[in-house]
């Protein structure tokens, strides 16, 4: 059987998937960041964070992309409002010039958080982008992708196109 697009109606119109049969049930989705700094922008660091003139970063981004998160369903027109239980956004550092952003979240719903974690993961790291253009606009957000999805009809883990 051919797979079809879920948001396009028997017309080829636009719809929003109708989820209401679906039963409830326990979903997460982690999404990841890949970004380049370089040595300009790491020398400022201070222990785990880096602070610009703009305040810290790492804590402004992680707010930020927590925001991002809430207001996915504002940004991409089919996805559902959700009831978020949970968001966790983690910025490491990788080496000297590259960070890694993870952005996990988590619902009991009836459709899944993929979209919530990868707008979370993307915004984080344009914030990150957005606080320290300033000292270097030679940043690269080098890749954001899925990399776990747990609930619904499937489990997914370390998904990564790059190595599929």
């Amino acid at each position: 059987m051919t797979k079809q697009f879920s948001h396009i109606n028997k017309d080829n119109q636009p719809k929003m998937v109708d989820v209401g049969a679906k039963e409830i049930t326990k979903r997460s989705a982690t999404a990841q960041a890949d970004m380049f700094l370089g040595a300009t922008i790491m020398a400022h660091f201070k222990g785990d964070e880096l602070t610009t003139k703009k305040g810290p970063v790492f804590q402004t981004a992680i707010i930020a992309g927590i925001q991002a998160v809430k207001r996915t369903s504002d940004l991409i027109p089919m996805c559902h409002p959700l009831m978020i239980d949970g968001i966790d956004i983690k910025v490491d550092v990788i080496d000297e010039g590259n960070i890694r952003i993870l952005c996990t979240v988590n619902i009991e719903g009836k459709t899944g958080v993929e979209m919530e974690a990868l707008t979370g993961a993307s915004i984080t790291a344009l914030t990150v982008y957005d606080m320290c253009k300033a000292l270097s606009q030679k940043m690269i957000i080098k890749s954001v992708m899925l990399i776990e999805k747990t609930g619904g009809k499937s489990d997914i883990n370390n998904l990564n196109p790059l190595t599929s």
